[in-house]
């Protein structure tokens, strides 16, 4: 998308609305009911991305010209880091892959040092991206609502819906983005759809595809999909970020915005020939994968990704996530 701008702007504001607190204390405690619910069908799990495709071991490489603006947090220096990553479906554990959903592509970087964005020391950098460059809910209130109530059973979802006719126009919202073409996990692009810092500056990330070339059997079979691409050689994804310019073109607090704005890649993330490792399947499983597990450098932004912070925590506590 052409070359990003010589000197990002450093104007980005964040807004905190009065009672936003209390707001996402309530959210979390929806998600953890729903949460609830779900466990008692299908066994421990999120609340969110419940369905595990595949737990692969990557690289993320970062270069050492980029321009100095680009030079922050664990883009500071030419390096070279260990991760993990967890794909995932966002719908429940039975649900066949080629049912419409969200696609999650989490990422965990390993051997990172520096203050974190929760206090004390950062033990990893994670990115959680979907294929969708935007939210369908501006704020985390109207998401909140829909994915909480879409998490009951249908006779409970229609009576919400009944009690609450202006939840329409965002159900509406969230079937359009559900019904979104998928291609596969090495085929599409994966978006944080919110932002993060970038040092003094401010950022949405972007995972671009590793190849174009669609296999039309995949949505049977995400992961076999992915593992059978390996067994032919690694894919490489090129990691990208969007500079805040201005509130109107890169909103920092309205997540349902598409930002305009050109991209830049800050490194590539390379993932290797491997097979499944049930050992390493389950320890991934087990692990928390959080934007807020983040250097300060790197902290989310905006009301939604302050809700993720809430909601992140009470799910975690309540699966005794490691």
């Amino acid at each position: 998308m052409g070359e990003a701008v010589a000197e990002p702007s450093t104007e980005w504001r964040e807004v905190i609305e009065p009672g936003e607190g209390a707001r996402h204390e309530a959210q979390g405690k929806a998600f953890v009911e729903m949460q609830g619910r779900k466990d008692e069908k299908f066994g421990t799990g999120r609340a969110l991305h419940r369905k595990q495709l595949a737990a692969l071991r990557a690289t993320l490489d970062v270069p050492g010209d980029l321009p100095a603006h680009a030079k922050q947090g664990i883009f500071a220096i030419q390096n070279k880091y260990d991760t993990w990553l967890r794909l995932s479906n966002g719908g429940f554990n039975r649900a066949p892959d080629r049912a419409p959903d969200i696609r999650g592509f989490s990422i965990k970087v390993l051997g990172v040092s520096g203050k974190g964005a929760l206090g004390g020391e950062a033990a990893s950098q994670d990115f959680a991206l979907i294929n969708h460059e935007r939210f369908s809910s501006a704020t985390s209130e109207d998401f909140a609502k829909v994915v909480t109530t879409g998490g009951s059973t249908p006779g409970k979802l229609l009576l919400r819906v009944l009690e609450n006719p202006g939840m329409i126009p965002q159900l509406k919202l969230v079937q359009a983005a559900l019904k979104e073409p998928f291609s596969g996990f090495a085929t599409q692009d994966f978006f944080s759809a919110a932002p993060v810092a970038f040092g003094p500056y401010a950022v949405r990330v972007k995972l671009a595809a590793a190849s174009d070339q669609v296999n039309a059997a995949a949505s049977e079979d995400w992961a076999a999909d992915i593992y059978q691409r390996l067994d032919q050689g690694p894919l490489v994804y090129d990691f990208q970020v969007q500079f805040f310019t201005d509130e109107q073109h890169t909103p920092i607090e309205d997540a349902a915005q598409v930002w305009d704005a050109p991209y830049l890649t800050v490194g590539q993330l390379t993932i290797p020939r491997q097979h499944p490792e049930p050992a390493f399947d389950k320890e991934i499983e087990s692990a928390k994968f959080d934007p807020w597990n983040a250097l300060v450098e790197h902290r989310p932004l905006g009301e939604v990704m302050r809700a993720r912070k809430v909601a992140y925590f009470a799910s975690q506590q309540h699966r005794s996530a490691e």
